[in-house]
């Protein structure tokens, strides 16, 4: 979900900053990742991986400028309260996306902010018959896309969204999220 707000200002337990190096996808030049954990990374995703689902929604998108985003991973509890206080429901979600609001004439390359939910993930993967990284990988470029401008609040968005979600996945040689099993 993405809320059309001013994007929080993310405290960073255990802050980690990508340095900017060219990304993994060859289309897109420029990817600056700033990845944060306020859970313990046992068990998560590695960096390069977080890195590699971020080029490939950017990629699939089109997006060819630099581009720099933070990603925090959260426990229930915190992200509890992000969406409480920027959706106004009181549940932990599974993602969060906090696009860039930056005054005109202001050119820099930030999107906006990440927030992944952890322990939903985890849950949900489960639920779901899922691997967990294909999980994290899906809703990571589910974010990205939320970034540059993509929803699914009607039929018609959300079959774009989720046709650019799906060829990203599939680059990636992750399977349909969005097909039965």
């Amino acid at each position: 979900m993405a809320p059309r707000i001013s994007r929080p200002m993310l405290r960073n337990s255990a802050p980690r900053r990508e340095s900017r190096v060219p990304s993994l996808e060859s289309r897109v030049p420029l990817l600056t990742l700033h990845l944060g954990y306020a859970v313990p990374r046992r068990g998560l995703p590695a960096t390069v991986s977080f890195r590699r689902w971020v080029a490939a929604a950017l990629a699939i998108a089109a997006h060819r400028a630099p581009a720099e985003l933070s990603l925090r991973l959260v426990g229930a509890r915190e992200g509890r309260a992000l969406n409480r206080r920027y959706r106004g429901r009181d549940y932990a979600t599974n993602v969060l996306s906090f696009p860039a609001e930056l005054p005109a004439g202001v050119d820099l390359p930030l999107l906006g902010d990440l927030v992944l939910c952890a322990p939903v993930l985890a849950r949900e993967a489960r639920e779901q018959g899922k691997p967990l990284a294909a999980h994290y990988a899906h809703l990571s470029i589910h974010g990205v896309l939320h970034l540059l401008g993509h929803d699914h609040l009607r039929p018609h968005q959300a079959t774009r969204m989720e046709t650019l979600e799906t060829a990203a996945l599939a680059g990636l040689g992750i399977p349909d999220p969005y097909r039965p099993r």
